[in-house]
C-alpha cells in the first residue's frame, strides 16, 4: 500500500512541472471527489445517458491531456490545437449549440415530471441591435 505522503509528493512534483494552464487545471481537477463519476454510469439510452463511441473517445482523450484531434483551421480562423478544447467553446460550433438546446430539453422535461411549472424561453429573443427582449438597451 503506498504512503499517502509519497502519493502527494509525486503528484506536487508533477505538478510543479507543468506551467501551462489547461495543463495545471487537467492535473488539479483529475483527484477532485467525484469527477470520475461519469465513468461510472451506466449507459441507459432512454435516460440520454448512452454516449457514442466518439464522445466517449473525446472526453477520455480530454481527461487524460491526449490529442484527440489534428492541429487544424476553425471556421471562426482560429487555429485548433490537437487538444481539440477549442471546439468546446467556438461561437461557430453548431455542437454546441445542439448540446445547448438538448440540455435545456432535459432540465424542462425534469421540471415537468417533478410537477414544477416550467416556460421554457421562446425562439426569437436574440436581437443583433443590442437591445434586451424587452426593448431596453444594455447598459455597459
Amino acid at each position: 500500500m503506498l504512503d499517502k505522503s509519497v502519493v502527494e509528493s509525486e503528484y506536487n512534483q508533477l505538478l510543479s512541472r507543468y506551467t501551462d494552464p489547461y495543463r495545471r487545471a487537467r492535473l488539479l481537477a483529475a483527484p477532485a471527489p467525484h469527477s470520475g463519476d461519469w465513468l461510472h454510469t451506466l449507459p441507459i439510452s432512454a435516460c440520454g445517458l448512452h454516449l457514442e463511441d466518439s464522445a466517449i473517445r473525446v472526453a477520455v482523450g480530454l481527461r487524460l491531456g491526449c490529442a484527440i484531434c489534428e492541429a487544424h483551421p476553425c471556421p471562426c480562423g482560429t487555429m485548433v490545437d490537437p487538444l481539440g478544447q477549442h471546439a468546446l467553446a467556438c461561437k461557430k460550433n453548431a455542437a454546441r449549440v445542439q448540446r445547448h438546446a438538448w440540455l435545456n430539453d432535459l432540465i424542462h422535461r425534469a421540471l415537468i415530471r417533478a410537477d414544477t411549472p416550467a416556460v421554457k424561453e421562446p425562439q426569437g429573443l436574440n436581437r443583433t441591435d443590442g437591445k434586451r427582449p424587452d426593448g431596453l438597451t444594455l447598459v455597459p
